[in-house]
This record gives C-alpha cells, sequence and structure tokens, in this order.
C-alpha cells in the first residue's frame, strides 16, 4: 500500500490521514479477541488504570500471534516506509483501551518529545500508524488531533507523573488553546478497521471514557533504521532496541487466523 500525491500533500499539510475500513471487519473482530486475551494476561507490559482495568498493553507483538502479524503488515509498514524514505524498526507498540465507563484520558502531548527526552531518538523521522479494533465514536474517548501542529517543532512540556497511571510528557493549557485556535481540533471517528496515520510531532489527546461503551485502538510507532534510539533508561518493553528493519508479510497475513476464529466459533 502507497499514498497518492493528494494523500501526502494532505499529510504534509494537516499532520496526519485518516483511512476509513482499511481492515475488514472480520480482521478487526479476530484483533479485538485477541486483544481481550491479552489485557487478561498478569504481565508487567499489562498497564492499567487506577481502577484497574487495562489502559494499554505494551510489546503484544512479542507475545501474541494476532499483533505479531499485524506489526508486521503490509498496510501498515509500507506507507510508514514510504513517508520516512525508508526501512523502518519497531519503536514502540501499544494496544491501547479505553474501557466503558474508566477509560481514563491522555493528556495533551507530542509522542516525538517523549521519545527525544526519554530516549534520545536524534530527529522526528518516526510516527505511528494505528488500527481501530472497536468502532471510534464521539462518546468512546476518540483521539483529538490539532490539525498544524507538526509544524511546531518540539514544543515544550512538562513531565505529569499524577494525573493518570502512565507518566507523560504534556503540554500547558495556554499552549494547547494557541495551537488550537490556529488549527482547530479534530477527533476522528469511524467503524472498526479504519486506520490512522499520524507525524510524531502532531499534538494530541483522547478524554474520559464514561459511555458505556469500549473502544480499542492499536498503534504501531515506527522509526527509520538509521533515526534508532541513543539512551535505554525506559523498559525494552516500552521502547525497543532491536533496530532491525521490519520485513512486511503478505497482504492476507491475518486470513488464517480469522479462518481459525471461524472454526473456534463454529465449534
Amino acid at each position: 500500500m502507497r499514498f497518492n500525491d493528494q494523500q501526502l500533500a494532505q499529510f504534509d499539510e494537516e499532520g496526519y490521514l485518516f483511512l476509513p475500513g482499511q481492515f475488514s471487519l472480520e480482521e478487526a473482530a479476530m484483533l479485538r479477541r485477541e486483544a481481550d486475551k491479552v489485557y487478561a494476561m498478569d504481565r508487567q507490559e499489562v498497564v492499567r488504570e487506577k481502577s484497574g482495568v487495562a489502559r494499554t498493553a505494551f510489546a503484544a507483538h512479542t507475545y501474541n500471534e494476532g499483533f505479531r502479524r499485524l506489526g508486521a503488515h503490509p498496510r501498515l509498514v509500507e506507507p510508514v516506509m514510504q513517508l520516512v524514505d525508508g526501512p523502518v524498526y519497531m519503536h514502540q507498540f501499544k494496544v491501547n483501551a479505553k474501557a466503558a465507563f474508566d477509560g481514563d484520558i491522555w493528556q495533551w502531548h507530542q509522542d516525538y518529545g517523549t521519545w527525544a527526552r526519554d530516549d534520545l531518538m536524534p530527529e522526528p523521522r518516526a510516527m505511528n500508524i494505528a488500527v481501530f479494533i472497536d468502532e471510534v465514536t464521539a462518546a468512546n474517548g476518540p483521539l483529538l488531533f490539532i490539525p498544524k501542529s507538526h509544524k511546531q517543532g518540539v514544543i515544550e512540556a512538562g513531565h505529569d507523573v499524577e494525573t493518570t497511571s502512565y507518566p507523560l510528557w504534556t503540554l500547558d493549557r495556554e499552549m494547547v488553546t494557541s495551537l488550537a485556535e490556529r488549527g482547530g481540533c479534530v477527533a476522528p471517528t469511524g467503524p472498526a478497521g479504519s486506520m490512522l496515520v499520524f507525524s510524531s510531532l502532531l499534538v494530541h489527546a483522547s478524554p474520559p471514557n464514561i459511555s458505556p461503551f469500549g473502544r480499542t485502538i492499536v498503534y504501531l510507532s515506527l522509526c527509520h533504521v538509521d533515526n534508532h534510539i541513543r539512551q535505554f533508561k525506559r523498559p525494552e518493553w516500552i521502547a525497543h532496541r532491536d533496530f532491525t528493519p521490519i520485513e512486511p508479510l503478505a497482504d492476507d497475513c491475518l486470513t488464517e487466523l480469522v479462518a481459525a476464529s471461524r472454526t473456534v466459533a463454529a465449534e
């Protein structure tokens, strides 16, 4: 999969692209079941909200077959290779939950701000590409983007270790207000199987989910292999240290698992 000239121009201008329906509902449903299995595990990689429900599962591609395949899926890896102009490695892999009623906020932040400060990633030649494995609506904690904010470079941030169960380098209200007055604020929503790609400099957040409907999004944070991190103070399962270029799998790499899930359901 490759982006066309219009999509590339939109990404450069806005800092993100939203592509509904890039994965089938069956593929998304299979991954949703795998997410439930991962969230039920007692592992250090599964970070929980203060309430005890899962907030995110790091590095699930290293201990779950469905997510291993997704982590090398050509619909995700090849577009990022195109955008960063070269081979990529997996800097981070997250299965982010917004549990019904209990899903907490992710404060306003830039991902590259964290990667630069905590991991010494040299340049923002890295980005996120995500798959909705639930329907994402206005009600269940969608991502919020400030378009064009990626053009501001790395913005001053403070290290928030108190608001949620996961520490984050966050932007203050004055800066977020100033950026939103210029670029607006959007919340991409759509069916399970939709895909998002966004710059690691794009300012984003997500509100709490107080609805009765959960939502889960899988994020691949992919970095050009020449731009790998230089500092290793965070655990390896948060900031990976294997800089081997990802070899994309076949486009139908999830099909076998979908077929297997059908067989189980029929038994």
